[in-house]
């Protein structure tokens, strides 16, 4: 288990990055998505006063090593600690091959990766925020794989979206325990793909009948569109949940902790949204760099606050990156 400190009586921040997706080309000092990159980054930094970053996958692509590395290298030079986890396109050529980005990764000054138990994939760790020797707010940094499987209605194997499984939930539950009987108050899931309660969560929360993708807006950032009694709810979602098809067992688990009090998410590139869902909020992070596809307005990071209450506040950072877009684009 990894430690960082907290100052009592100072809030702790949290500066989440998702989906960098910095590939071969992109990463050259002068593309306008490294630019976009760079420029968001300082600017989140300086608003922010993050006291840990993290990162919910997707850095890049496999098979872009470099970028892989260029990456790590802008967030090591910031001097803040970073906590990466991978995404599925960071995995998508296994777990031989992105062991020597672990490798590296490991070696960085600032970085708190750990490659974790290999039974359950790469990079399953806790970073635990102590204050006064008691580790107050743990962050569960886990992997969602590139892909998974499931036995349909037909007694057929059929894929589906990467998803933690029984053993990583297992896992959890008992780290979940240890930390709880240890004076634990909050925890946080950080994972790249979404977890299935997040299409339970949109089709709770949301009217079918809206048409995200066609709603034409110069800035979407605070929308009020939501079914009665889900007023709390924030963003939007301009793309379908791509979360497993099966009840992965995710929500009970972290329920069941009684200490778990939000999820991060990636991977859905234009879903920024933000739903409170019985007793756990579930969060989109915000994408940062127009790689892959994005929407300029929902460009930026997200930010969690740990008060000396606990984990009390989730929200996004908007950096208009649009004069560095547009010059190119």
């Amino acid at each position: 288990m990894l430690t960082v400190r907290k100052t009592p009586g100072r809030d702790f921040r949290i500066l989440n990055l998702t989906d960098i997706h910095l590939r071969r080309g992109e990463m050259a000092e002068n593309h306008p998505y490294r630019r976009v990159f760079e420029y968001t980054l300082s600017e989140l930094l300086d608003r922010v006063s993050p006291d840990l970053i993290t990162v919910t996958g997707d850095i890049s692509w496999a098979g872009d090593d470099a970028a892989h590395a260029l990456t790590a290298d802008i967030l090591d030079a910031t001097g803040i600690p970073w906590a990466p986890i991978w995404g599925n396109h960071d995995v998508q050529l296994g777990y031989a091959y992105i062991d020597a980005f672990a490798d590296d990764f490991l070696a960085r000054k600032n970085c708190l990766f750990e490659k974790g138990d290999p039974a359950l994939g790469s990079g399953n760790y806790v970073v635990a925020i102590e204050e006064n020797g008691v580790p107050r707010t743990a962050l569960f940094m886990m992997d969602t794989h590139a892909g998974s499987t499931y036995i349909g209605t037909d007694g057929k194997e059929h894929g589906t979206q990467g998803r933690l499984n029984d053993a990583q939930i297992a896992w959890f539950r008992a780290n979940a325990a240890d930390l709880k009987s240890r004076g634990c108050t909050d925890a946080a899931l950080f994972v790249h793909i979404p977890p299935h309660v997040y299409g339970e969560a949109e089709r709770a929360a949301f009217p079918a009948y809206i048409d995200w993708p066609n709603l034409q807006y110069e800035r979407i950032s605070d929308l009020p569109f939501h079914n009665p009694g889900w007023e709390s709810v924030t963003g939007v979602e301009l793309e379908s949940v791509a979360c497993p098809c099966i009840d992965d067992g995710v929500y009970t688990a972290l329920a069941d902790s009684v200490i778990a009090k939000a999820i991060v998410a990636g991977h859905d590139h234009i879903n920024n949204w933000i739903i409170p869902y019985h007793g756990i909020t579930l969060c989109y992070g915000l994408k940062i760099t127009p790689s892959s596809y994005w929407r300029p307005y929902l460009n930026g990071g997200t930010v969690l606050c740990v008060t000396d209450a606990g984990l009390t506040d989730i929200h996004h950072e908007y950096v208009n990156a649009e004069h560095l877009w547009h010059t190119w684009h």
